[in-house]
């Protein structure tokens, strides 16, 4: 019992705002890609293969970052009581576990075409390169825009078997989106981050930060607008944008960089956000 609760904490299954905040584009772009084809069957077979493999690769994610990161968890009074950096398990286990979950991803990933295969192994040297960026650029969070998004394109190249400037352009759109929420999250450490020296464009943008998540949520709205004019989406389901607007207007009129629980809430308000976003792509097949 005390190994499988160690095994949740260490893959945050507890905490599922993370792989849905993966899952979300993957659906975006599945859902984009269906409006093209039309193939319900295949779509909602995708659907659940996404779901899953956002959550398998959400976790091996998570506990690749917890190995490296060991030393600087200890030092964050927020992440010092993780299983690895609290000593529960250990890094050999730990590891063990990053190779299951990957394999058993590796298992979804194969019943997809060639060019989405591709395109989801090459996502690896994105997701595991992603932890190191912190110590080196204060962009960690537009890298982190660039690999939790991928999804995007392989959920359009699942369907569709190509690469489009359709995807391309709501692939823009969620790297901002992440951006913004990402750069939100990270205001919960951005005093133990800057002792001991992680980068973040929370700490960057820390004098004007809201400026800047606000710049980078209209970037994404403006995106996603472009989005619907080229595909000449009827107005009346454009209309509908203004869910996800407000969502996100509600975000940066709501958080403060010195109440970390604030911070915490409008991440996770992001899940409402992508479900919006999900919505009303969904609208354009009605």
């Amino acid at each position: 019992m005390e190994q499988i609760k160690i095994f949740i904490e260490l893959t945050r299954l507890n905490k599922p705002i993370g792989f849905m905040l993966l899952f979300w584009p993957c659906a975006w772009g599945l859902t984009l890609a269906y409006y093209f084809d039309g193939e319900k069957i295949l779509y909602f077979k995708y659907l659940i293969l996404f779901f899953l493999g956002s959550v398998l690769m959400r976790s091996a994610g998570c506990i690749f970052n917890d190995i490296v990161d060991k030393d600087l968890d200890n030092k964050v009074e927020r992440t010092k009581k993780r299983p690895i950096a609290s000593g529960k398990i250990s890094i050999l286990s730990s590891f063990i576990y990053v190779i299951f979950l990957c394999f058993l991803a590796l298992i979804i990933l194969l019943q997809l075409n060639w060019l989405t295969i591709v395109l989801g192994m090459g996502s690896m040297l994105l997701a595991f390169s992603y932890p190191f960026m912190k110590r080196i650029t204060y962009w960690p969070q537009l890298f982190l825009g660039l690999t939790f998004n991928w999804g995007i394109i392989m959920g359009w190249s699942s369907i569709a078997n190509n690469i489009s400037i359709e995807p391309i352009i709501l692939y823009i759109a969620a790297i901002f989106w992440t951006l913004g929420y990402d750069t939100i999250y990270g205001l919960q450490d951005i005093y133990d981050d800057e002792i001991i020296g992680v980068k973040s464009t929370s700490i960057k943008f820390k004098n004007n930060v809201k400026v800047f998540v606000g710049t980078c949520y209209s970037l994404c709205v403006l995106c996603i607008l472009i989005l619907g004019f080229l595909m000449e989406i009827d107005k009346f389901f454009l209309s509908l944008s203004i869910f996800f607007i407000l969502s996100l207007i509600y975000q940066i009129k709501v958080f403060k960089i010195d109440n970390p629980k604030s911070c915490l809430f409008c991440f996770k308000m992001n899940n409402l956000t992508g479900l919006f976003i999900f919505l009303f792509i969904f609208s354009f097949n009605l």
